[in-house]
């Protein structure tokens, strides 16, 4: 049985709003709500949905980068809290980041070298110079760069090669879950192929464990097992990528895929509506004032159920989703 290494448990984190009257509460932005995510041992798990669903935020409150409201962030069964400076050490020995924007990730004034061993020495302290360039070295050839690069600065980098440095400089320290936050997304898609072909060889030489967020659900096929979709901060629907690719049960998880370009419409295999109201006949989910309708395929004339707003009660377009498919209705957003 696999080692559960990074456990969930109803994670929320809500960021306040400007006010728009002198008195009264102040309105605040719940940009994870409630999630409930585990993930084991030597797995990887791609994270998907719209822009401003809440991944990124996501991926910061598992970092204690951002401090969550409520819930909790367990690392291999021991809680991991912003405060506590001994265990977020421990847990960022073991857990690295990957950014999108690979030369924004990297400072201007360190050479990439420099840049690798000061994770190096951050994470398992100072080492011998010798050592420690014969790790920059040894880290730099693995992720596909030549170690002469070390002496280079990010703007004397191509993108795909500061990508490849920001890699080195996460497995420097030999971590077990990497997160890579959107790391392909601002790459050429010839380089993004080539990013992904390393993460999928990196995770086979060292058992690594990723959690991969991404837009791509090409990208999110090809590399992971599992799929989460988040929407509106809310995992809708988790499952084998095979099964998320092949048989998706959730409305949205079926909407973002249809949403996928296809280069020969007329053979295309997904047609969203009927597909969806022949599988959902005996269950409309998409009411008026529901926050999903402006991008449900199933909100028409045929609609029955006339939900109101889900941040008045809850009771929109998951509950009606979850209740459908015999699933307890979320709580609602605040």
């Amino acid at each position: 049985m696999s080692e559960r290494l990074l456990s969930l448990r109803a994670l929320t984190v809500r960021y306040p709003m400007p006010r728009t009257r002198l008195s009264g509460p102040r309105p605040w932005l719940t940009a994870v709500d409630a999630v409930d995510l585990e993930i084991d041992a030597g797995s990887a798990v791609g994270l998907v949905g719209e822009s401003g669903c809440g991944k990124s935020t996501l991926a910061r409150a598992i970092l204690a980068l951002v401090e969550a409201q409520s819930g909790s962030v367990e690392w291999r069964g021991r809680p991991v809290r912003r405060g506590d400076a001994g265990a977020l050490a421990r847990m960022r020995r073991e857990m690295q980041v990957v950014f999108q924007d690979p030369v924004g990730s990297l400072d201007p004034r360190m050479s990439i070298g420099e840049s690798v061993a000061e994770a190096l020495e951050a994470l398992e302290g100072r080492q011998a110079d010798a050592a420690a360039q014969e790790r920059v070295a040894s880290v730099l050839a693995e992720v596909g760069l030549d170690p002469a690069l070390a002496g280079r600065y990010p703007h004397q980098l191509s993108g795909g090669q500061c990508q490849r440095a920001a890699i080195a400089r996460a497995l420097v320290g030999r971590p077990r879950l990497l997160i890579c936050d959107e790391a392909v997304s601002a790459l050429d898609v010839s380089v993004q192929a080539q990013i992904v072909n390393l993460l999928a060889d990196l995770r086979q030489r060292h058992g690594l464990t990723l959690l991969f967020i991404s837009h791509n659900l090409a990208v999110v096929r090809h590399l992971c097992d599992e799929v989460a979709v988040l929407y509106r901060g809310r995992i809708v629907e988790r499952a084998a990528s095979a099964v998320i690719f092949a048989a998706p049960r959730h409305p949205y998880t079926r909407a973002l895929l249809a949403a996928v370009p296809d280069p020969d419409p007329a053979t295309r295999a997904r047609s969203t509506a009927p597909e969806l109201r022949a599988a959902m006949a005996a269950e409309s989910v998409a009411g008026e004032g529901c926050a999903y309708r402006p991008r449900c395929p199933l909100a028409d004339a045929d609609c029955r159920v006339q939900a109101p707003r889900l941040e008045d009660s809850g009771e929109g377009h998951l509950t009606a989703c979850h209740r459908a498919q015999g699933e307890p209705p979320r709580s609602p957003t605040r």
